[in-house]
């Protein structure tokens, strides 16, 4: 799909509340078995999720005993059908509570899970929402991503754990890259690559490669997706292991910025000690320990002739770039 075509379906979902694409359990798991520390005595919260049809419930209720957890807690936006996906229909919303398995079949049965109606419609930003959200040691979801700046906003206000999905764009954000910048968020391990994501039948989608049909269900693919979290992770620690060196030719500098260019993570001069600018992929290798994040192109820093969303080098204006040094030793 064109980045204008991809830009106009997140658009439109924002505007008619539609934004909402089903996480596939697959995506799930390899992801968050970098984080099963992290669960023990936790209380989990997935506050943008139908328990009957999320696969982050089946997640973590399934392994509720494995991983050590506490509590687990859905919440769910107007949906009252197990065999739909949400269309804000209902009258009420619900939100459902699970203390793991009590009959010994390793299967949360209906009868184990306390389901709870709600008095609003199970917005996260409600009262009620919040409520639960201060019970919560860590929250894993995938929200909308039309409100990410919003979403990740209160779970910062909140001094909440998280792991969650975000459209790589939001990187670019000035709002989340400041928490970025400040390392209040760092990105997870499995980013990049395809993520497909379950829509309601009648979504809309114009590309025939963005889209997929599998036993009888829609997958819609929005580009590139990544996993946000402020859990600390192994990989966080991983030096970036550099062997370029250093030349004008290959690494010159922007016309409008004293930083040179890098087109490439791996391409980092290992002999250089100033300022650099990178592309935003560079935050799936960042070790804070490494380097520094001095800002993000127009919004973090000041050109004096900028003319575009990104430095300008040799008269033409690049994609964003994160502007970086290496830190001494």
């Amino acid at each position: 799909m064109a980045k204008k075509s991809l830009n106009k379906n997140l658009h439109d979902a924002k505007s008619n509340k539609k934004d909402e694409f089903y996480t596939q359990l697959a995506d799930i798991e390899k992801e968050l078995r970098h984080y099963k520390e992290h669960f023990k005595n936790k209380t989990v919260l997935c506050n943008c999720d139908d328990p009957r049809v999320s696969n982050f419930f089946h997640y973590f209720s399934y392994n509720f005993e494995v991983l050590g957890l506490k509590k687990l807690i859905t919440t769910c936006y107007k949906n009252q059908n197990a065999e739909l996906f949400s269309d804000h229909k209902s009258e009420k919303a619900i939100y459902l509570e699970y203390y793991g398995d009590k009959n010994d079949n390793r299967v949360p049965d209906p009868e184990e899970i306390g389901i709870k109606h709600l008095e609003g419609d199970g917005d996260f930003r409600s009262a009620e929402c919040i409520e639960l959200l201060k019970q919560a040691d860590i929250v894993v979801t995938n929200p909308p991503f039309s409100l990410f700046r919003e979403y990740v906003a209160q779970l910062i206000e909140f001094d909440k754990k998280f792991v969650i999905l975000g459209h790589q764009n939001a990187i670019t954000y000035k709002e989340i890259f400041k928490y970025i910048k400040d390392n209040k968020i760092w990105l997870g391990h499995d980013n990049g690559g395809t993520k497909w994501f379950g829509v309601n039948e009648h979504y809309d989608i114009a590309t025939e490669s963005r889209k997929k049909i599998e036993n009888g269900k829609k997958y819609f693919s929005m580009g590139s997706v990544n996993w946000f979290t402020n859990l600390d992770i192994q990989k966080r620690h991983e030096n970036l292991i550099l062997y370029k060196k250093y030349s004008p030719e290959e690494f010159p500098k922007y016309d409008n910025y004293d930083a040179i260019n890098v087109d490439k993570t791996k391409d980092i001069p290992i002999d250089y000690e100033e300022e650099m600018g990178v592309p935003i992929t560079f935050l799936d290798k960042y070790n804070p320990e490494q380097f520094e994040i001095l800002g993000l192109d127009d919004h973090r820093l000041i050109y004096p002739d900028w003319r575009g969303r990104g430095p300008d080098l040799n008269g033409k204006t690049l994609y964003r770039r994160i502007i970086i040094k290496k830190k001494q030793g």
